[in-house]
Order: C-alpha cells, then structure tokens, then sequence
C-alpha cells in the first residue's frame, strides 16, 4: 500500500499554538532531560510549547504543533484544547517521563502513528507498526469509490478481494461497513453474538509479507465479521492461483499497491523514508506499473459478470495506469481526484 511522495503523517486535528520565542538547542535539550522536582512542576503549556520548537526541526510549525497537540490528546487523554485554556496545568513525573520518551522518538522522525501504536482510519482505531504503512485520509476515498460501485451492481452477501493489503484498514473497513450494510449488525459485537452469516461479506486480503499480514489480522479481536488474510505475491501467476483456486470470482476488487517510484525517493520526509516499510512503497523506475498490471490481469480473469474495482494510484501516471485496465478488456474505466484535485484512484467494471 503506498502513499505520493510529498504525504506525510500530519494529523488532521490542528490547534492554534502558543507563541513563544524559540529557546537554544542546548536549553530545550536541558529541559526535556529533567527530572524529580523540575519534572513534577513543568507544566502542559510548557511542554507544548518546548515541544513543537523541538519539532519545528523536522516539520513545518503548524505542523508540529498539531503533532503534539494530538499526542497530548491521546496519551493523557485530554481535550485538544486544554494547554490553551489551562496551560499552567502540571504533569506528573509519571506523564512527563512518558511525553519525553515519545518527544525523543517523534524527535528522530519516527511518525507519531507509530509512536502511538495506532492510527485512524474511516473512524476505526488500527494497530500499526513500521511493518505496515500508516493508512492516510486519501485512502478513505478508495473505499468510499469501493462502496460505491458496489451498490445496485450486486446483492449481498458480497465476495471482495484485497490486494496488497498492508495493516488491513481497506479490508477491515469493508467488511465492517458491508456488514453494517447489509444489516447484519455492527460486525463488532458481544462474545457469543454472531452476525447472520447469509449476509457476512466474504473478504479475502492477500499481502506478500507475514509481518503486514501479522498485524492485519490483529485489528478488531471482537469482530464477529473478520476478513480472511492470506500471503501471496500477486506479481507471481501461479502462487495467485493456489490462493483463489481455478474459478473463483468476485464482486469487488480493490488495492493500495506500491506505486513510489524509485526516482521520487528524494522528494520523500525522513518521517515515511526512514520508517515506513520500503517493501509497502517502492516499485523500480522501469516498470512503475507492474502491479497495475498484475491487477488488470485478475480482474479481468476473477471479476464476476457485474463486478468492480477500484485501486489507488500514482498521481503522476494516471493515464498510462488506466490504460492498462482498459487494455485488459475492462470498462467504464474512470480516473477520479482527490480532495485537492490531483489524480487518486481508477475504478473499472466488467
């Protein structure tokens, strides 16, 4: 699952910041370091402040700023808001040894999602970790274009295939939101209450790492509608085959496959290059497309007689990638945009 290069992992929630003048690395350094008595009365302002100077390093100010703002949110559970409206409030020694622990990381670029262990996406908290990407808002539009297509084009229950799955957040979210759908309930419920199972999507998420699908199917213990997880390599025919067996078909096919391409690494923040998994991202520069490929390829053999598909692209090679499915004999091929008008997804039908 890949993202364009210039994303990175800002969170969406941003609070004004407090203004203070920048201190000296040597200071905020100093600062960070203390313990006992200066520990218990450094304050949330404070260290709000301190922390977004430290981080306006390697992020733009707004930036940073929303980077702490969420991580005071998340691990003292408070409101977003609350170093503005009480900023002399003090952290425990407990709290502050914590938030320097998690600046210090954020410090080396490692991505605040990571920090965490979670990541947001379609209103669901996911596990994560550097073995997976961290799930980006622009995906949320691919399934909102997979929900899409699938409406009025078939009835439930749905079969749906996911290709280089990554954490899961695609698969997981279909199924759950298919289930919730098809009234069959939340797809999260009570042990020992199951969703009707005539109704359950059939959900398979293919990956060719153990350690993506490893946290891929640690998402939502409580599911009673859970996507099936598999390894396979989709560039590999054969291996494919043993996976779906010899006539299979499905009414939904989607995929975030990687799509960076080599040459673009340059352009890309320590933040997703330094510690987001290179295996999720890079395709070589003398074949951008080969997943694209792959992915015409079974779609055109798996798809059934009034199924779809959607996948996440490349902005800078909209074109030549929907080319590839239209050659593949698919139609009402569709480049769509994103939020900021760039080119994001291609859906096709059979």
């Amino acid at each position: 699952m890949a993202i364009p290069p210039e994303k990175n992992t800002r969170p969406e929630p941003v609070c004004p910041e407090l203004s203070c003048p920048l201190d000296s690395a040597g200071s905020r350094a100093a600062l960070f370091a203390g313990t006992g008595d200066s520990a218990a009365r450094f304050s949330l302002g404070q260290f709000y402040i301190e922390a977004t100077d430290s981080l306006c390093a390697l992020y733009p100010r707004q930036e940073a700023a929303a980077i702490v703002s969420v991580l005071l949110q998340e691990r003292l559970g408070v409101p977003a808001y609350l170093h503005i409206t009480e900023p002399t409030t003090p952290l425990s020694p407990d709290n502050y040894e914590s938030l320097t622990a998690d600046l210090g990381r954020l410090l080396a670029a490692e991505p605040l999602q990571y920090v965490l262990g979670y990541a947001w996406f379609y209103g669901r908290r996911f596990n994560v970790n550097s073995n997976v990407l961290i799930p980006r808002p622009e995906t949320e539009l691919l399934v909102e274009q997979a929900l899409a297509l699938l409406k009025g084009r078939t009835a439930a229950p749905y079969r749906v295939l996911d290709l280089c799955t990554g954490s899961g957040c695609i698969a997981w979210t279909l199924a759950l939101e298919l289930s919730d759908r098809g009234t069959c309930g939340t797809g999260i419920s009570s042990p020992g209450i199951s969703a009707p199972d005539y109704l359950a999507p059939d959900v398979l998420a293919l990956d060719i790492s153990p350690a993506a699908l490893a946290v891929a199917s640690s998402q939502f213990p409580e599911a009673t509608v859970r996507p099936r997880f598999t390894i396979s390599d989709i560039l590999q025919e054969n291996c494919l085959k043993s996976v779906l067996g010899p006539s299979s078909s499905w009414d939904l096919i989607v995929s975030n496959p990687p799509y960076i391409m080599d040459s673009e690494r340059a352009s890309m923040r320590p933040n997703v290059l330094d510690h987001e998994p290179g295996l999720a991202l890079f395709v070589p520069d003398d074949d951008p497309l080969r997943f694209y490929r792959a992915i015409a390829r079974i779609a055109a053999q798996r798809l059934s007689e009034r199924g779809a598909g959607v996948v996440e692209i490349n902005e800078r090679l909209p074109e030549q990638t929907a080319a590839l499915f239209s050659e593949a004999g698919l139609h009402e091929v569709r480049i769509h945009n994103d939020l900021a008008g760039k080119p994001r997804l291609v859906s096709f039908c059979r």
